[in-house]
């Protein structure tokens, strides 16, 4: 019989609660992409007030990035078998508190001298991710549980989308600070006063203040209906629980009996585990570590962009940071969030395996155009050069997201089973921050200065760079060829099915019980 929770979730029209759940989830990835792109700017800072040559080593600069990276391989491991184990709603608040004062404490790292300093703030900095990472599993499984078939990708890329306003307001808050203190003080190129040491601590510790407003409401957040009658195995209390917050009669959802419990058929990393969705987490895993290898990687693209376009010269710490910040708020702007949100148009209409392949060959394209011509073009040009390799690095960013760096976050959340789901979307993704690590190592080498020429890379290492690069998105590409399955309009419960060899099965592919899983039900539902 028919598990009717199961089937009105799948049906059920667009709500308020939709909308309202894409903003609670969507905050922990707004703090992820604040505290991401406010680290350029705030390096520009931190070089004036702790090295003479009022720039941060490069090394530096990497480590930072890499700490919290490193936290949210270990956060989303974590939180993905916790999200199955205890359920999605009991560890969602926890991942978000970890957030918001990790963020808060980010900027009251301690003392003022150098190693200090910067020791304390990658410590901070590492649980910042533990907290980043453990959000990405819950939120994109909780989106999934709660959407309907028909549009569930556009509701986990809108939650994903959620990123581009945290660049936005990276940018708008570094500006407005920025501005505050230099207008107060009489900065110089030459003369960096000590507030600005408060100046970079606060525009941290604003990144917590979004997603601390939505604790209270995501603690009022049901446990997903999905989790509770499949691994829970408790079809009526799921009934109650979207009764809550959708606008579904009771009577229209409550099951005609109880489930009879039955021991899974198979543990995760069985053989049996492998044999059905070996496939699937290697195609997400492989796909999220090569995304995220030219994503994070766009990092050492940007420090030669916008260094044809901000002079660092005669420029206070306050002046140059906001230039950073402007320049990134116009790449958001043009390119960043338009791609996230021609995603969330397109992805429920064409489907994610061709918006993936797309993204990668284009940026597979993008790099190429700069990398290879990057000595005898791009390397010196100015004017219309210097503008044309501003699109073509605002093209980078809008296919990655209308493509595989949106795609990557969606699709783990709908292929596994609701007992595996958080677990295998938290493999997937920690295995792309592993990607994003080596990105990072890859801005490291590739962005090296030539000791004899002030701001210039070795050129032929950045055009090694650009076109490995394009390299690594024709292998995205040909790994979502060959390994991706498309799950538009296809229901989670398809995911339910165990082996025939077994005897029996959990859930057949609509979403119903057979009959010797079902006993009569003791009393009627009041």
């Amino acid at each position: 019989m028919p598990l009717k929770v199961l089937s009105a979730l799948d049906a059920a029209r667009t709500q308020y609660y939709h909308f309202k759940a894409i903003v609670i989830a969507g905050m922990g990835l707004f703090t992820d992409a604040y505290d991401l792109f406010c680290i350029p700017p705030i390096v520009r800072l931190l070089g004036h007030l702790y090295y003479d040559n009022k720039e941060l080593p490069t090394q530096v600069t990497s480590a930072l990035v890499a700490v919290a990276l490193v936290g949210t391989v270990i956060g989303q491991l974590v939180f993905g078998i916790l999200g199955d184990y205890k359920g999605r709603r009991r560890v969602y608040g926890l991942s978000l508190m970890i957030m918001v004062l990790s963020s808060l404490a980010c900027g009251f790292s301690i003392c003022r001298t150098q190693l200090c300093v910067l020791l304390s703030l990658g410590f901070f900095r590492f649980l910042l991710g533990l907290g980043i990472g453990g959000d990405y599993p819950l939120s994109a499984t909780i989106m999934s549980e709660f959407a309907n078939k028909r549009t569930r990708g556009a509701f986990i890329a809108a939650v994903f989308s959620m990123q581009g306003f945290g660049i936005l307001a990276s940018s708008a808050v570094t500006m407005v600070i920025c501005s505050i203190f230099q207008n107060g003080s009489h900065a110089s190129k030459t003369n960096t006063p000590d507030a600005a040491d408060i100046s970079w601590r606060l525009i941290l510790m604003m990144g917590g203040v979004p997603a601390a407003l939505t604790y209270y409401w995501r603690m009022l957040m049901p446990e997903t209906a999905r989790f509770t009658a499949l691994v829970e195995r408790d079809p009526v209390q799921a009934a109650v629980d979207i009764g809550k917050v959708l606008d579904v009669p009771l009577c229209k959802i409550s099951e005609d009996a109880p489930m009879r419990s039955y021991p899974p058929t198979h543990s995760l990393f069985s053989k049996q585990f492998f044999r059905r969705h070996g496939r699937d987490l290697f195609s997400c895993a492989a796909s999220w570590f090569l995304v995220d290898i030219a994503f994070y990687s766009n990092n050492l693209l940007q420090c030669r962009v916008y260094h044809k376009f901000i002079k660092a010269d005669n420029h206070s710490a306050y002046e140059l940071a906001f230039q950073v910040a402007k320049f990134q708020a116009i790449v958001a702007v043009c390119s960043t969030i338009p791609g996230y949100w021609v995603t969330v148009y397109f992805i429920d209409r064409i489907g994610r395996v061709k918006i993936q392949m797309l993204g990668f060959l284009m940026m597979a394209l993008v790099y190429f155009a700069i990398g290879i011509p990057y000595i005898p073009y791009w390397q010196h040009g100015e004017g219309k050069v210097k503008i044309g390799l501003m699109i073509l690095y605002g093209g980078t960013f809008f296919f990655a997201n209308f493509g595989p760096n949106t795609t990557t976050f969606i699709v783990p959340a709908e292929l596994f089973p609701a007992r595996f789901r958080s677990t295998c979307h938290g493999i997937s993704g920690a295995m792309g921050k592993v990607g994003a690590i080596i990105g990072t190592i890859g801005f490291l080498w590739a962005s090296k200065k030539r000791p004899d020429l002030t701001d210039e890379p070795y050129a032929d290492r950045m055009t090694w760079a650009l076109v490995s690069l394009g390299v690594v998105c024709l292998f995205g590409a040909a790994v979502t060829y060959f390994f991706a399955r498309e799950t538009r309009g296809r229901s989670l419960e398809d995911n339910e099915i165990d082996s025939e060899d077994d005897g029996h099965v959990e859930l057949s592919a609509s979403g119903s019980l057979p009959s010797d899983q079902v006993q009569p039900r003791a009393r009627p539902l009041s």
